[in-house]
């Protein structure tokens, strides 16, 4: 199977997961787990049931910010006090050595909350971001509070355009898809880049 068909088949089947009643409660659970462990980001799930749902995008967009604000918190936990035996394992998943090193400086620098915030909002891996957080035991209130209004930002961002776009969003997705799913994984490849050779 080539890699068209095989984006065709996730979009066929992202847009029908979209609709079933519990696709609120999954994004939540993927917002969770992307922001202190797993790979994938929401995004793809919460533009599915904006298209397909497009009366929902807003609250999907929430459901999504808050379990990431909360995976956020999550992360924040697994750096603080459970480096040894989850971070680490982590880090090493995402052969990320060189890239959890620069966010550590740059945490303990002057701009880390500056960071944190452009994490929060753009490609750049947040789940590294989260745990090394709190390994260098950033405080709590300014990582919660700066973690909500990018990710609330970015989420909802991402419902309110293809909520007033609406049927020519489906329109252009629908033609260019897999395009678009390959541009955004150049996009997360290169929020890893970014931190490595840019900090």
């Amino acid at each position: 199977m080539g890699l068209k068909s095989i984006l065709y088949s996730s979009k066929v089947w992202m847009e029908s997961f979209a609709e079933k009643p519990t696709a609120l409660i999954s994004i939540f659970l993927l917002s969770f787990a992307e922001s202190s462990f797993f790979p994938i980001p929401p995004d793809i799930l919460l533009i599915a049931i904006a298209i397909a749902s497009p009366k929902i995008s807003f609250k999907a967009a929430l459901w999504c910010s808050i379990g990431s604000i909360l995976g956020g918190v999550a992360g924040y936990g697994i750096g603080y006090g459970l480096m040894e035996t989850i971070g680490y394992p982590i880090v090493d998943f995402y052969n990320a050595h060189d890239v959890w090193q620069k966010v550590v400086e740059t945490y303990n620098g002057e701009i880390g909350l500056w960071f944190l915030a452009g994490a929060a909002f753009t490609p750049i891996p947040y789940k590294i971001s989260t745990i090394a957080a709190g390994a260098t035991q950033m405080d709590l209130v300014p990582f919660v509070l700066i973690s909500a209004i990018g990710r609330s930002a970015r989420f909802f961002l991402v419902a309110g355009f293809l909520y007033y776009v609406g049927p020519k969003a489906k329109e252009y997705i629908d033609k260019y898809f897999d395009k678009l799913s390959i541009a955004f994984l150049i996009l997360l490849v290169l929020g890893f880049v970014a931190i490595k050779y840019l900090l």
